[in-house]
């Protein structure tokens, strides 16, 4: 695998609730080097151009590049790619904080959440175990007590 990359892919399938990994396609990467970039080309590949934004034909798509989890300036850097509601076409956001690093550090450059869950659920990942869990009980509840109920129910301060 190219430098910068871990070379695993998450897939999350709400519709089925089963996740599964595939190895990151080291052309693609190459051709499109950055995280926004990849994310693209799935959407471009693997939504219909007719899809709902809204729809659970959409794929949702978090994407390290190859300096997350660096030393270098925007280390901690990750994308959002999605077909977007706003205009039909492919968006991507550009985010900070932990979470880019913590999904390289389980070994994923890249969680693509497709499908429709029946009801509210969560993604749990810790190293490279992957769970889906209910969250019915905490529909409704506002981020910092869901955020806490959660850490408490996982027995994690982080």
């Amino acid at each position: 695998m190219i430098g910068g990359y871990m070379g695993k892919i998450l897939r999350v399938n709400l519709t089925t609730g089963k996740t599964s990994e595939e190895p990151l396609n080291e052309e693609i990467a190459r051709k499109y080097i950055s995280a926004r970039g990849y994310g693209a080309k799935i959407i471009f590949d693997e939504v219909p151009h007719n899809t709902d934004p809204l729809g659970s034909e959409n794929k949702l798509i978090f994407a390290t590049g190859p300096l997350t989890l660096t030393t270098a300036p925007t280390g901690g850097r990750y994308d959002v790619v999605t077909k977007s509601p706003l205009n039909g076409v492919i968006a991507g956001s550009n985010s900070g904080g932990f979470f880019g690093p913590e999904l390289k550090k389980a070994g994923y450059d890249m969680l693509i959440v497709e499908g429709k869950s029946e009801k509210p659920v969560y993604l749990w990942i810790k190293d490279e175990k992957v769970e889906i869990k209910d969250a019915s009980r905490l529909w409704g509840k506002g981020t910092h007590e869901t955020t806490d109920t959660i850490l408490l129910e996982l027995g994690d301060k982080k």
